[in-house]
């Protein structure tokens, strides 16, 4: 096992700001993003640098239920509200402009909607819309950390500050160490329905910050458990799901566990994957020659993936994805205690 991850992410960060004391200082330069000189060729000083780059949802950010707003007309002096609160159902109501639709508008398009509705009893009617707090946007932390859930995006976030509020990686002690318990190798993070190619051993383990990236709202992090021992075997039989390690299971003996084949199972090429889910190894069984008994079945180890697919393909790598797909669905929906929907469709 590796040593504790918060440890070597640290000592990777030290490094990088120490390479970054010893270089020359980044230019200067204005908003647009162009560096300023003096006539002689020399940056001046004093001038902003160039914001980060926002993600798109910030670009449009959006209201939604639960974020609260302060609203007020200009020139009607008890006009103000505040603290009104974007209901469950998206709507707000403000003086005589009842049930008007927030959610999925930005401050601005609210904004003109309820002038919209006011000018009906009011003349020239100009609203002022002050957002108070954020709580519509969120991201969900799962898996091998200290404090799982659901987790309000008030902020931009990355992955490592999502871990940090959740309480860091769950940990452990081995041969007097401490240690993670999480299997960074088959760890995911999930965006609209898609796995993200990010490597949480890169970034644990090597210091890599480029997989440090930020998280949109909605997004799912899973950190699958390094401790238990299960196989999954996913696709066609009847009951898809994690099967427990038992003395020497075979291919055999884990489909059988799940309700063995279903009539649209492909038997003759069951494909199994072991280790990371970046960098799998593959291995495809006939089933049909083992139970004819013209080979020996397929011995497995933990964690491995025995997917079944419901129609011939070539290679490994033209069902290998599909394979991973329904892992993170099954961890999903197997190893979540919240009501989450299918993550992959």
């Amino acid at each position: 096992m590796g040593s504790n991850p918060i440890r070597r992410w640290i000592a990777c960060f030290l490094t990088v700001v120490a390479g970054c004391g010893g270089a020359r200082a980044a230019e200067p330069v204005t908003p647009g993003g162009s560096a300023v000189a003096d006539d002689n060729g020399t940056n001046t000083t004093g001038v902003l640098f160039a914001p980060p780059v926002r993600a798109a949802w910030q670009k449009h950010l959006t209201l939604g239920a639960g974020d609260v707003l302060t609203i007020s007309m200009v020139d009607v002096p008890e006009s103000g509200r505040p603290d009104v609160p974007v209901g469950p159902d998206g709507r707000i109501s403000y003086l005589q402009a009842e049930n008007v639709m927030a959610a999925g508008l930005t401050v601005d398009e609210l904004r003109s909607a309820l002038e919209e509705q006011l000018k009906k009893y009011y003349q020239n009617p100009r609203a002022i819309v002050v957002p108070v707090a954020y709580r519509s946007k969120h991201y969900i932390v799962m898996g091998a950390v200290l404090n799982k859930g659901v987790f309000i995006f008030d902020r931009p976030t990355t992955v490592i500050e999502a871990i940090a509020r959740a309480g860091g990686l769950e940990t452990g002690l081995f041969a007097a160490k401490t240690v993670e318990l999480a299997d960074l190798s088959r760890s995911f993070l999930v965006r609209h329905g898609q796995r993200m190619p990010v490597d949480f051993q890169r970034l644990f383990q090597q210091g890599d910050l480029t997989q440090n990236i930020a998280l949109d709202p909605g997004d799912y992090l899973y950190f699958a458990s390094g401790s238990g021992n299960e196989i999954y075997v996913l696709g066609e039989v009847l009951t898809p799901g994690a099967v427990s390690y038992v003395t020497r299971p075979t291919v055999l003996n884990a489909i059988a566990a799940r309700g063995g084949f279903t009539s649209e199972s492909f038997r003759t090429r069951v494909l199994v994957a072991r280790g990371s889910l970046d960098h799998p190894q593959t291995f495809v069984i006939n089933t049909s020659r083992i139970l004819a008994g013209k080979e020996k079945d397929f011995p497995l180890e933990p964690h491995d993936i025995v997917y079944v697919s419901k129609s011939p393909w070539v290679i490994a790598g033209e069902v290998i994805d599909l394979a991973a797909k329904s892992f993170v669905t099954s961890l999903i929906l197997e190893g979540s205690t919240l009501r989450i929907p299918p993550a992959i469709k």
